[in-house]
């Protein structure tokens, strides 16, 4: 369509723009192959190699993967690649282990100052607060706290949290049509209180890792805020740089 047309450079980018505008509009379903290089061409009126460029770009980003003699697909929390995207924990014997989410409180408030700065609303909007463990080995590690736009995830209950067998990003993705895209994490230590060391059990003020998160989906729209407390006592938090 003309109306999809870019104007203006650089051309790679604005086609990268308006293929994310497809994906945030729910064209393309996470796990679904989106149109070949040669059929978005046409689509936007471009060259071939500008689609491939700007479809280089996002799957650098994780929004699209591309398949060997299958296409390109969008990226979705469900391909087991992507689950340690998020979770950066690592035993610190290098053993890969089964993880497991254990909700224990879900609840509807009211936004805060804090959490409607965070997450974009307005103070008193409504909220869904998610308290939950993640457990490695079936030992507890991490605790979080998870503040989500009510708007957003108003159907979200605990015992849809406790009947979800996999990760909670890909619930989002499944029951709510969010995927996360991007977060942004601050991280401190801070010492165990007693409800921290009572769920993690762990001493209380030993030390523990804060891991404050806010994820965004498409158009960098801030839709969820956790604060996390990781026990390293047998694990670490690992990043790639470069």
């Amino acid at each position: 369509m003309a109306t999809e047309s870019p104007t203006f450079s650089p051309l790679y980018q604005q086609i990268k723009s308006l293929i994310v505008q497809a994906l945030d509009g729910g064209e393309w379903r996470p796990g679904e192959v989106i149109p070949s290089e040669g059929e978005l061409a046409v689509r936007y009126g471009v060259s071939q190699g500008t689609v491939r460029k700007a479809i280089d770009e996002l799957a650098a980003d994780n929004l699209l993967l591309r398949r060997q003699g299958k296409g390109t697909f969008v990226a979705s929390h469900n391909d087991p690649k992507a689950f340690f995207r998020f979770l950066r924990l690592q035993s610190l014997n290098g053993v890969a282990e089964s993880s497991r989410s254990v909700p224990l409180e879900c609840w509807r408030a009211k936004a805060g100052q804090e959490a409607a700065r965070v997450l974009g609303m307005k103070l008193a909007d409504p909220i869904i607060i998610v308290r939950r463990l993640l457990e490695f080995s079936g030992k507890p590690v991490v605790l979080d706290e998870i503040y989500l736009r009510g708007d957003i995830f108003k159907d979200l209950t605990l015992d849809m949290l406790k009947e979800w067998q996999g990760s909670l990003y890909g619930l989002f993705e499944a029951h709510f049509g969010v995927r996360m895209v991007h977060a942004e994490e601050r991280l401190r230590a801070v010492a165990a209180d007693r409800t921290a060391a009572d769920l993690l059990g762990v001493r209380e003020g030993m030390p523990l890792l804060s891991v404050e998160r806010i994820s965004f989906t498409y158009g960098a729209k801030p839709v969820e805020w956790r604060r996390g407390l990781y026990s390293t006592a047998e694990h670490c938090y690992v990043n790639e740089l470069g």
